[in-house]
Formats: C-alpha cells, sequence, structure tokens
C-alpha cells in the first residue's frame, strides 16, 4: 500500500486518497515525510527562505489551484497505481 503524505489543512485531499485506499500520513513536522512515496502540500510555504531540504526520495505535488479528485489523481499518475 502506498504512503502519501498530506499537509494538515489539506482534510479533502487526505479523506479522498483514504477513500481511495492509499495510508495518509499527516505532514505536521519535517521529519514526517520520510518513508513516504508521495507528498501533498499546499504551496503556499513552498521554499518561503530559499532553502531546499531534501527528506523524501518520493513526489511532491502542490495542491494550489486544484480539487481534492485533480491532486488524487495527480498522486495515482507519479506512483504509478
Amino acid at each position: 500500500m502506498a504512503k502519501i503524505g498530506v499537509e494538515q489543512s489539506l482534510t479533502d485531499v487526505q479523506q479522498e486518497l483514504q477513500s481511495r485506499g492509499y495510508e495518509v500520513i499527516q505532514l505536521k513536522q519535517e521529519n514526517d515525510a520520510q518513508g513516504c512515496d508521495c507528498c501533498v502540500i499546499t504551496g503556499q510555504d513552498q521554499n518561503v527562505m530559499g532553502i531546499q531540504n531534501t527528506v523524501t526520495q518520493g513526489s511532491v505535488i502542490s495542491a494550489n489551484g486544484m480539487n481534492a479528485q485533480e491532486v488524487c489523481d495527480m498522486v495515482q499518475e507519479k506512483i504509478g497505481r
């Protein structure tokens, strides 16, 4: 089962992913993304300070401007399920 990290404020995305059978982890701290196959972020605070630390080898999807179904479709495309 794929493990997907999702920012706390994206509850609609969390619910949609869970309904599709994914294991969803809330991203509360930077280290929460470790071991995730894919992460979904709001994109609002993306790279604010110009610092990029790689925490996960999985894809990172910005949900900015997309609805929950579009985000979940993109997750499926990225992880090949």
